[in-house]
């Protein structure tokens, strides 16, 4: 099925999908919110986003007149929990399950991207501090969608009783 992203909503049901994977296009959609959150809707709860797409310090991001985002590690995290009280944006809610980051070889030898990866406090230190010398290449999300289960339908069941006269 050919599907244009940025016409809403997506010619499928609610909750049809386990799996929704975005590799190199979430950079080119129109409206990321509206994106995220037609990808929420179409996600079983419990379902799983994986995304990847360039961080903003890789050259790929700039050079590509038809990347309209420019994202780093935390450019997800309005979805979830950890929202820095913007939580307003969506009420499509994600938690994070794996975020990963790639750096360019060199850095990846000299042992910073096992330090991105694997130290939460590096990672913020990194994007805030380093990243524009210690360059990303590209970010992979996994982020589960945060849904409440209905409950079936109940049906009623009436019972009919004889009255005492």
């Amino acid at each position: 099925m050919i599907c244009d992203l940025d016409r809403f909503p997506y010619p499928f049901r609610d909750n049809t999908f386990d799996e929704i994977r975005a590799v190199h296009v979430i950079e080119h959609v129109a409206d990321v919110m509206r994106t995220m959150e037609e990808f929420h809707r179409l996600l079983r709860p419990g379902g799983t986003v994986y995304i990847a797409t360039p961080h903003y310090t890789d050259f790929s991001s700039f050079c590509d007149p038809t990347h309209r985002w420019h994202l780093n590690s935390f450019s997800f995290r309005y979805f979830g929990d950890d929202n820095a009280g913007f939580g307003y944006y969506s009420r499509a809610r994600f938690r994070e399950t794996q975020v990963h980051l790639k750096l360019l070889a060199l850095w990846r030898y000299l042992g910073f991207e096992f330090l991105v990866n694997h130290v939460a406090r590096f990672r913020k230190f990194w994007e805030h501090y380093l990243c524009f010398v210690v360059r990303g290449k590209v970010i992979e999300f996994r982020l589960e969608a945060l849904k409440q289960v209905a409950e079936p339908a109940k049906i009623g069941v009436r019972s009919i009783g004889t009255s005492r006269h």
